[in-house]
């Protein structure tokens, strides 16, 4: 599909939008969700950035069973799966690299200091989801340097009152799904609990896999100073044929083990919110390059994350003031990387100054970081946006953005790889520019964005001869694209249908680079089209 054609669409929809009553759409409209991932709340229609919002309804409607399934329904979101059942995948964003993506669960950040592979590890069940946040561009001044092309907030269900549901089902090659969903309140308190299982012997030799889920969240002191609480352990024990070598006598296995704990508590006022967080994630990944000669090659890793940070935001006559801080402390353990430790420190600062009678908005800020094994480090950033009406809205922004390597990328070794412990950290300038409207008919946008990058980290070969790729800096790499989202809803015999479509278009320009000699670096989808079409014809059939 070319650019041109995907413009002709959204200015076709733009035309065909007609009057209907918003009560006649469901409760969750994008012009009534108010995003949570960022410091300062603000309603959708507000944002000054590309940001995807997923509800639970359409996880409903999207036929979906993994996270991964979902979320690959986005037009500039890229998730590349080894295996089926959720058993490894991983997440890009606009071009960028799976190490350059970050996963939040409530606003947790779940980065993972030994490699990006494990971001998805972290996948939450669908049934617990109330709804994705996908935030795309530079999100480094607010989330830190992991999100260097964009951030991927999970936000959980509140509460599942009086709630008993399970779902079983069963398919060829061993296939068996089971899950128990329960959802009540007991005094003063709510509870959420979720435990799934998915299985399959595997529909090739060597890939089976045996996937566990566990998920609690718990609500105390609901009347005067709620405590929330969530909790997740997620196992993954699969077959990796041919997920890291081509060859054919290996039968590589790999085992993961995912947890987080997390305690959160929001204190309230009309104009202060202080939100403080103590949370613990634990990863765990057992490879085996023979699966039943564990001797012949083994890594395992273990890495623990432990942090605190209070995030606040004020309301004053000048506007909203969000401030953040965030420590944390990560520990590695491996027999391949050795044992590692780091200390992190984020300060977040950004204030929306509203003007022109709250038609104008800029929201300058900043984030600083440091880190005990790379230098401190500071990326600024600036969000711009005018309301031409109430439905439309022109937006810009731009704004540095950061990323360290990952142990993987400075200690790996194996006859094929070798890490870097020289490496310098990611850096990129990035610009968006965009427009939107939204009603509760139909939604749209178009967003034009610009990335420089330094030193990106792949994957080099000095010549086609040499079998060893070593992780080396990247000096220049241009990325430029544009991204087209649109939702149409509408009924036919006073049943709800909507249609949607997304289009995404990248332009790579890496200055000197081999296409033969890089691992990485020139894999980035070029075009990708998105259309999902929902339709109900009964009341009980759709």
């Amino acid at each position: 599909m070319s650019l041109k054609k995907g413009l002709l669409i959204a200015s076709t929809l733009f035309l065909f939008n007609s009057e209907i009553n918003a009560q006649d759409f469901p409760a969750q409209r994008l012009d009534s969700i108010t995003l949570t991932s960022t410091r300062i709340d603000l309603p959708f229609k507000e944002n000054s950035r590309t940001v995807n919002i997923i509800t639970s309804e359409d996880i409903k409607n999207s036929a979906a069973i993994t996270l991964s399934e979902v979320l690959q329904q986005v037009a500039g979101v890229d998730i590349r799966r080894r295996g089926t059942g959720g058993s490894q995948a991983d997440l890009y964003i606009r071009g960028g690299g799976f190490d350059q993506t970050l996963l939040l669960i409530d606003g947790i950040k779940m980065d993972d200091s030994q490699t990006g592979h494990h971001t998805m590890n972290a996948a939450l069940p669908l049934e617990v989801i109330e709804r994705i946040e996908i935030v795309k561009g530079p999100a480094a001044r607010v989330f830190g340097q992991n999100a260097f092309t964009g951030a991927i907030n999970i936000v959980t269900k509140k509460n599942l009152q009086n709630t008993v549901s399970t779902n079983i089902e069963a398919g060829s090659f061993g296939q068996l799904n089971g899950s128990v969903t329960l959802g009540g309140e007991l005094d003063n308190s709510s509870h959420i609990v979720h435990v799934g299982k998915l299985s399959s012997a595997g529909y090739r030799n060597n890939s089976d896999y045996d996937n566990t889920n566990v998920f609690l969240k718990s609500t105390f002191n609901k009347s005067s100073l709620p405590i929330e609480m969530i909790a997740t352990f997620f196992e993954r024990r699969f077959g990796a044929e041919n997920f890291y070598t081509t060859n054919p006598t290996f039968n590589e296995y790999e085992e993961t083990q995912n947890s987080l704990v997390a305690f959160t508590t929001t204190i309230k006022t009309d104009k202060l919110k202080i939100q403080p967080r103590v949370y613990w994630r634990r990863n765990q990944d057992i490879f085996l390059l023979r699966r039943f000669e564990p001797n012949f090659y083994r890594n395992f890793h273990i890495s623990n994350k432990v942090g605190a940070e209070v995030n606040t935001s004020f309301t004053h006559k000048l506007g909203v003031t969000g401030f953040g801080i965030d420590l944390s402390k990560i520990n590695l353990s491996s027999n391949n990387l050795g044992d590692r430790n780091r200390f992190m420190g984020n300060m977040f600062l950004e204030h929306r100054f509203n003007l022109l009678n709250g038609k104008l908005d800029i929201t300058p800020g900043a984030a600083f970081t440091y880190f005990s094994d790379f230098k401190f480090h500071a990326f600024p950033g600036l969000d711009i946006g005018y309301e031409l009406s109430n439905d439309l809205r022109l937006y810009g922004n731009l704004g540095y953005t950061y990323r360290i390597p990952t142990y993987t990328d400075l200690f790996y070794n194996d006859p094929v790889t070798s890490g870097n412990a020289d490496l310098e950290p990611e850096e990129a300038f990035s610009q968006e520019i965009g427009i939107k409207y939204i009603t509760p008919r139909l939604s749209a946008s178009v967003a034009f964005f610009n990335r420089d990058s330094d030193n990106l980290i792949d994957y080099i070969r000095p010549n086609a001869t040499d079998d060893v790729f070593t992780a080396t800096n990247i000096r220049e790499v241009n990325t430029k694209g544009v991204e087209i989202d649109a939702s149409y809803n509408f009924k036919i015999n006073n049943y709800l249908q909507s249609v949607s479509i997304g289009y995404s278009h990248l332009d790579d320009n890496i200055l000197e680079q081999n296409e033969d000699l890089s691992r990485y670096s020139l894999n980035t989808l070029k075009n990708q089209f998105i259309g999902r079409l929902n339709t109900k014809f009964t009341k009980n059939l759709s």
